[in-house]
């Protein structure tokens, strides 16, 4: 079993910052790589950011220049600095895993969300 656990979401006024975080817990071998999503009500899940173990970075467009994705991989811990948060950033915020186990398979490991509302 492997389980992904986020903190760090709440209530924000446009403008404001937050940051997430997530950790990594059970039977992992390595983690390849880790990101956030986001789903907003009615929308599908979008990807947001990720970031490999060397460091390789990714981020949606909406996000460039506002969000920072980091992570320790000894924690196997990945973090999201939101700033100038706007009320399109409303959703609930996914960590994603690529998980490789001791048998030698990858897989993606889901956390079970965190919600992020953006309101005056």
């Amino acid at each position: 079993q492997v389980q992904l656990v986020e903190s760090g979401g709440g209530l924000v006024q446009p403008g404001g910052s937050l940051r997430l975080s997530c950790a990594a817990f059970g039977s992992i071998f390595r983690i390849n790589a880790m990101g956030w999503y986001r789903q907003a009500p009615g929308k599908q899940r979008e990807l947001v950011a990720t970031v490999t173990s060397d460091s390789d970075i990714n981020y949606a467009d909406s996000v460039k220049g506002r969000f920072t994705i980091s992570r320790n991989n000894a924690q196997m811990t990945v973090y999201l600095q939101m700033s100038s948060l706007k009320p399109e950033d409303t959703a609930v915020y996914y960590c994603n895993a690529l998980v490789r186990n001791g048998f030698g398979y990858v897989f993606n490991a889901w956390g079970q969300g965190t919600q992020v509302t953006v309101s005056s």
